[in-house]
């Protein structure tokens, strides 16, 4: 299974524009080669170097979304899901998308796509932690999209 995006490479620069320094919207994400037997999408976007890439102490949450069809192949700008897909609740507290927004240094910005055997349905929106217990069992493949920022 395959996730790219658009708007930047596998390990390239994330532009401002999908950051808090820009309109913090989504970038349009693009899947393909999912497994057979595969009944929904799950969508993780995280950074493991918060706060300090220097000395990270956390992983910051951006991003969870989860139950996305099967037939889907990717989230347009924006982060228009498919009526079907259901939010969990990001770091800050809030379903939806949080774009990159490092205090200090490069971070990275991880995107993984799980394809899942199952519907997980309603999780009242979940955390990270409490969607990646829901999934135990049930993940077919992932794939994952790395980009970077730094702030001016």
């Amino acid at each position: 299974m395959r996730i790219t995006s658009p708007a930047f490479t596998h390990e390239g620069e994330i532009p401002a524009e999908y950051t808090c320094d820009g309109a913090d919207t989504a970038p349009a994400l693009v899947w393909s080669d999912a497994p057979p037997g595969t009944k929904s999408f799950a969508l993780i976007v995280d950074d493991p170097d918060a706060p300090d890439p220097r000395a990270p102490t956390m992983t910051y949450v951006h991003w969870v979304l989860y139950d996305i069809p099967a037939t889907a192949t990717g989230i347009p700008k924006g982060g228009r899901t498919p009526a079907a897909a259901r939010d969990g609740r990001n770091d800050w507290k809030r379903t939806g998308y949080g774009g990159p927004c490092p205090p200090v240094g490069r971070h990275r910005y991880f995107h993984r796509l799980y394809a899942l055997d199952t519907l997980l349905g309603d999780l009242d929106p979940p955390t990270k932690a409490r969607l990646l217990a829901a999934m135990h069992g049930h993940i077919l493949a992932e794939a994952i999209l790395v980009g970077t920022y730094q702030r001016a």
